[in-house]
């Protein structure tokens, strides 16, 4: 009986713990989310303030331009630049839409992905620097696998939206067409490597031939860790995977039946 409420014990503090964690990447996201804002807003601001600076020597004609681009709301801008990630648009498709100009488009995108890119890359989609590491690998050894740095996988992305002139090149063997995504991401979900395979039909030996994951073990160049398993040391770490990968020494599969 106490061994049944000790499982019942364990389980509702993990359940908490699942809870309190969601709550918290929830809280993170939403700051995240503020500061993408605020960091949009004040690039924003430092470019109307140099083309303020420079109204003064501009024409007349460039002033009513300038006045122009000044009015238009960031909801335009957000728009416009959403549409042209999600659906690939060009800039002839959604300046109508949008009513903006061509080159403020562009520049909008520029600046939205250079905004993106300077608050996330401090956490993602960057290799593990030795601290990283080491939590890693003591994480997986508490849950059973000493010596395994992440869990490698691909999946498919359907694309629904995927533009005529393309749907034979991103056609998969099902006749749907998706965009396939190799990541290796940690216990906590902590993607730090992110691979999009070329246009074609691909499954996870194609996209593993192209990916640079395993560049710098080609390199030489791979971290030095030590683990033991059966009185047996190891001197490399390995990736989780499932049974379509090779049988390479960085690869342990999951056990079908434990």
């Amino acid at each position: 009986m106490s061994d049944m409420e000790d499982v019942l014990d364990r389980q509702e503090r993990e359940r908490r713990a699942r809870m309190r964690r969601k709550a918290a990447s929830k809280r993170a996201q939403r700051e995240l989310d503020e500061q993408l804002g605020v960091a949009v807003a004040l690039m924003e601001e430092e470019n109307q303030s140099r083309r303020g600076s420079r109204e003064g020597r501009a024409s007349n004609v460039d002033r009513h331009r300038h006045s122009r681009d000044l009015g238009m709301l960031p909801e335009q801008k957000f728009t416009a630049v959403i549409r042209m990630l999600a659906y690939g648009s060009s800039t002839d498709q959604v300046d109508e839409i949008a009513r903006m100009g061509k080159s403020t488009i562009l520049e909008s995108l520029v600046r939205f992905c250079d905004a993106v890119e300077n608050l996330y890359t401090r956490d993602y989609l960057r290799r593990p620097t030795p601290r990283d590491l080491q939590r890693l690998l003591q994480k997986a050894e508490s849950r059973g696998f000493p010596g395994m740095i992440g869990s490698i996988d691909c999946m498919h992305w359907q694309w629904k939206n995927c533009p005529s002139a393309w749907q034979g090149d991103y056609g998969n063997q099902k006749g749907h067409k998706s965009i396939i995504l190799e990541a290796v991401a940690g216990f906590d979900t902590w993607v730090w490597h992110a691979f999009f395979g070329v246009a074609g039909s691909q499954n996870d030996l194609n996209v593993l031939g192209q990916s640079p994951v395993f560049n710098d073990i080609l390199r030489g160049e791979c971290p030095d860790i030590t683990y033991q398993v059966n009185n047996t040391v190891y001197q490399n770490g390995y990736y989780l995977a499932d049974g379509i990968y090779p049988r390479w020494t960085k690869f342990v599969k999951s056990i079908p039946h434990p």
